[in-house]
């Protein structure tokens, strides 16, 4: 399934990419387990025209024209700021996807929230952005893979079903601070709540 809703969800987990001539992200601040779970579970209104595919062709579409960034944020990211966010770190080895260990504990926290009752019926959309150093198409094809780690991570170390992630990369398409696109702010990860994965079980009622 991927439609990109807001339902429940269009909550943002944001978390640290780094540059691809970074080794670290200092802008973001780390998150506790409380912050993640309130965050991921954030209600919001269904939005079904966001999709996964939608948001890739618009970033690759931003890469092929290669026009020069603009002062004021893309439509990417004014799509992306109607969702809640929260912020957390996720390091990286230098221009890799190998997460960094230090980072672990964060992606452990992230699992657990999604392991919770509360959110085990709903899927997760991990998205990775970066500043402006380097390419675009570089940025894109980076984001893509630190993404993609993520999501690996949290299936092969936390137990998190691949039916509930997807990976999305969009390099530099969406900046968080458009006059600073340099700024390492713009380096991050964000995790959206997309929805259910079945239909959510009726409430049972007590006949008595």
């Amino acid at each position: 399934m991927t439609r990109f809703t807001r339902l429940f969800g269009g909550l943002a987990l944001a978390a640290v990419l780094a540059a691809p001539l970074a080794t670290s992200a200092s802008a973001q601040t780390e998150m506790t387990d409380t912050q993640i779970m309130k965050g991921l579970s954030g209600v919001t209104n269904d939005d079904p025209s966001l999709t996964v595919e939608l948001l890739r062709k618009m970033a690759q579409d931003a890469v092929a024209a290669n026009q020069p960034l603009s002062l004021n944020k893309s439509e990417i990211a004014k799509k992306l700021d109607k969702l809640a966010q929260i912020t957390v770190q996720i390091q990286f080895a230098l221009n890799s996807s190998i997460i960094r260990p230090e980072s672990y504990a964060t992606l452990g926290s992230i699992a657990d929230a999604m392991h919770h009752p509360i959110l085990w019926n709903y899927k997760f959309v991990v998205v990775g952005n970066t500043d402006a150093t380097g390419t675009r198409a570089y940025n894109l094809k980076l984001s893509q893979e630190r993404a993609d780690a993520i999501v690996q991570a949290l299936v092969t170390l936390f137990r998190v079903s691949p039916d509930r992630l997807q990976a999305l990369g969009l390099g530099q398409e969406a900046l968080q601070v458009p006059s600073k696109p340099d700024d390492p702010i713009n380096r991050r990860v964000q995790i959206f709540n997309i929805g259910t994965v079945a239909p959510m079980p009726k409430a049972t009622l007590n006949p008595q």
